[in-house]
């Protein structure tokens, strides 16, 4: 089994180096439409970790990227990669972590198996394509994949987004097709409370504009709000046996965290957001609880009404957007999220196993006053890990800026996303 989750994993790769410039172009491979892939993940109690096809749906428009096709923003541990069929190129890659793998390092994942609901968006091929979806562990190895071919003859390819939920822009810089795309969900606010929600979702805009870089690309950033309604106003607190039912059925207590704000139900978030350009998704909570979450190219979950709600949405959009890590720990709790012999993937964090990626070349020389250094204490252990600088606001919520290595990281994202040909 292993050998052969190697073999995908070294042909996708392959298959990236050998794409010419000429074969990615978006509009020689795609049709400007959506592929809506979802998919449950599962393992658990012993059992092998597989990924399993749901559904396949279409919906017209791609709000996505058209440059950089078959390169990814970061390496995570799960990638999607598009294949044609016939000539092997990769048209299109994308990476992503998933609230499952997380949860695969809890002691629960000892104990049950279960499953999780995942979905990706990619542009709709013009020709028959294998769609390869491979997850990876923390020590970076494949530990399950799936390919799947998809055909544009298939008639079982439902058709998606006719009736989109109300929305207004709150920021738009640009054509959804020029443009960072992201939408921002109501959750547990009522068809009577959706003032209070575009009031919310406007100040969280505001707030993630005003920080570098983002406030230096404001022109490159679409914020769009969908009013999202539910039965019940609030969300769901286990702790306190306050259950609502609301939108996308969020809950505090993810894995018995009581601050860890997430939801299971990731097809009904994107239900949602048919027939709206996103790329990026923010959920607001209609909560005064603190808590919230955030998931690499999956989405961006905070409470709208507690009094941290602007530095916790900035920095859980530096996890969803940025793919930054924490660089907080707990001197009594430490994780094991980030092997010590392992360099991590997030560009904020080190091991010093690959320094050299990360922000070495930001090092004082001899002689020069910096505030770029190696400080230990980083990725939720107190020791053998290390971040830039002090202070930032992937460390801090009372933190008013990012740091140098992390404004750096967002840039080159930002410039990765919207490079022109």
């Amino acid at each position: 089994m292993k050998k052969t989750l190697l073999s995908v994993f070294m042909a996708a790769t392959a298959f990236a180096a050998s794409a010419s410039g000429d074969a990615q172009r978006f509009t020689e491979n795609f049709q400007d439409s959506t592929l809506r892939v979802d998919y449950i993940f599962g393992g658990g109690a012993g059992k092998p970790v597989q990924v399993l096809l749901d559904r396949q749906s279409k919906s017209a428009g791609w709000a996505g990227r058209r440059t950089n096709l078959h390169a990814l923003p970061y390496e995570r541990n799960g990638t999607i990669t598009v294949v044609d069929a016939v000539s092997r190129d990769t048209l299109y890659t994308n990476s992503f972590s998933s609230l499952f793998q997380e949860w695969l390092s809890t002691e629960e994942a000892d104990s049950v198996a279960r499953g999780y609901e995942n979905t990706f968006l990619v542009p709709l091929p013009k020709r028959e394509a294998d769609i390869i979806l491979l997850l990876r562990d923390n020590r970076h190895q494949p530990m399950a994949s799936l390919t799947h071919r998809y055909s544009p003859k298939d008639e079982l390819v439902m058709r998606k987004g006719q009736n989109p939920l109300p929305s207004v822009y709150l920021h738009k810089g640009a054509e959804p097709e020029k443009a960072i795309d992201v939408a921002i969900l109501a959750e547990g606010y009522t068809p009577e409370e959706m003032d209070s929600f575009i009031n919310h979702a406007r100040m969280i805009t505001d707030e993630i504009l005003s920080y570098t870089p983002y406030k230096e690309n404001k022109e490159k950033f679409n914020f769009i709000a969908v009013m999202s309604p539910s039965k019940d106003s609030g969300v769901t607190i286990p702790l306190k046996e306050d259950w609502k039912d609301t939108a996308f059925g969020s809950h505090f207590s993810t894995f018995h965290s009581a601050r860890y704000l997430t939801t299971p139900n990731l097809k009904s978030v994107h239900d949602a957001l048919s027939g709206i350009p996103y790329e990026h998704i923010v959920i607001l909570v209609n909560t005064d609880n603190y808590g919230g979450g955030g998931i690499f190219n999956s989405y961006l979950m905070s409470a709208a009404k507690n009094k941290f709600v602007l530095p916790v949405s900035v920095h859980e959009f530096g996890h969803s957007f940025g793919g930054l890590a924490d660089e907080y720990f707990y001197a009594n709790e430490e994780g094991e999220d980030y092997p010590l012999d392992v360099e991590p993937w997030a560009p904020n964090i080190t091991t010093l196993v690959d320094f050299s990626s990360k922000w070495e070349d930001m090092m004082p020389k001899k002689g020069e006053k910096s505030e770029v250094g190696l400080f230990e204490g980083g990725g939720y252990r107190s020791k053998g890990i290390y971040r830039p600088v002090e202070t930032c606001r992937m460390r801090d919520n009372y933190h008013p800026t990012f740091c140098p290595v992390c404004e750096r990281a967002l840039q080159n994202l930002i410039d990765f996303y919207t490079k022109e040909d």
